[in-house]
């Protein structure tokens, strides 16, 4: 071969590979993650969504890219956030959190496929028109947890027989988990003979400064409700309850894996996985309409043996004998 047409096949050569180089990042999906909380806070969550991911042939980093928007419990930041990864037009939105959390991002895209995780109904929330079919761009996982609170506090007066008040404590400014749970609460409370007291915490002040009025006047126990603000607190709140001696029901079982007392909920580990699948099925081309929302079929009841003979607490044995897991 002549050296010039060498020359010419070397210089094609090198304005090929940049051009080929772009074009596979560019054929890489990127997974838009958006959440209320610290990374910090999910952990274990997001490594059971990335395994499931993994095994619908997405891995992060290889074969996907994930960009992360964190709100870090300030939820006025969640509309800013999600704008940012529609301009980045990335393939999907995973909207992990509670409900305002997929309304900034349906607020940020009518097009991109949005796949929501939220404790409360979604039909009611105004997300999908239907389960079995979701209409526009969203579908995701409903774990319930927002719609157990009768069932909660009817397990916490047969653990605690004697209670007659108990202290709820809620997260403002999760407005509808907050709102539903007041709501639920409320009405379940007479058939158990229990009066409510609400208590509100948006921070860790406000969360210290709510066990101090036990102090001046104590609860029998203590509700905590479902909010992802106060689940990233739990060690503080599952020590703060201690402390105080205070019989405490928690919406997962992380807070009796530290402590806590009791937990009854869906599991919430299986929602992330669940999540995983889906997000791998749309990136593999399903849209949202066809992929039903997804409901938890068994929910688990945590009890903390330890923590109930700390609190003085004989835990019954119809009790015992529903529980899911009994930690020693």
């Amino acid at each position: 071969m002549r050296r010039r047409d060498l020359l010419a096949l070397s210089f094609s050569a090198m304005a090929w590979h940049p051009l080929a180089a772009r074009a596979q990042q560019q054929a890489v999906p990127v997974i838009g993650f958006l959440d209320p909380r610290f990374p910090e806070d999910v952990v274990d969550r997001l490594r059971e969504f990335r395994q499931e991911l993994k095994e619908t042939g997405y891995s992060e980093n290889e074969t996907t890219t994930v960009e992360y928007r964190w709100a870090e419990n300030q939820l006025d930041r969640l509309p800013a956030l999600a704008a940012d990864l529609a301009r980045r037009r990335v393939a999907v939105i995973v909207a992990s959190g509670g409900a305002d959390v997929v309304l900034a991002a349906r607020e940020a895209t009518p097009t991109i496929p949005i796949l929501f995780i939220v404790s409360g109904d979604p039909v009611k929330l105004g997300l999908v028109t239907s389960l079995a079919r979701p209409d526009r761009n969203l579908t995701g996982i409903n774990f319930f947890n927002a719609e157990l609170v009768a069932k909660r506090l009817e397990i916490l007066r047969e653990l605690v027989p004697g209670a007659k008040r108990v202290a709820a404590l809620v997260n403002p400014a999760d407005a509808r988990n907050t709102e539903t749970t007041l709501r639920d609460l409320q009405s379940a409370a007479p058939s158990f003979g229990l009066e409510i007291e609400v208590l509100n915490a948006n921070t860790s002040r406000e969360i210290d400064a709510a066990f101090e009025t036990f102090g001046r006047d104590r609860p029998d126990a203590l509700f905590v409700g479902q909010a992802a603000y106060l689940n990233s607190r739990r060690v503080q709140l599952v020590q703060l309850a201690a402390s105080r001696m205070i019989p405490a029901t928690y919406p997962g079982r992380e807070f009796p894996e530290i402590g806590g007392l009791m937990s009854y909920g869906s599991d919430i580990t299986d929602a992330y996985r669940r999540i995983g699948a889906y997000t791998g099925r749309i990136l593999k081309g399903a849209k949202p309409a066809d992929l039903p929302v997804v409901q938890p079929s068994k929910f688990e009841l945590t009890i903390n043996a330890q923590t109930a003979r700390m609190l003085g607490l004989t835990v019954p044995q119809s009790i015992l004998a529903r529980a899911d897991e009994v930690i020693e």
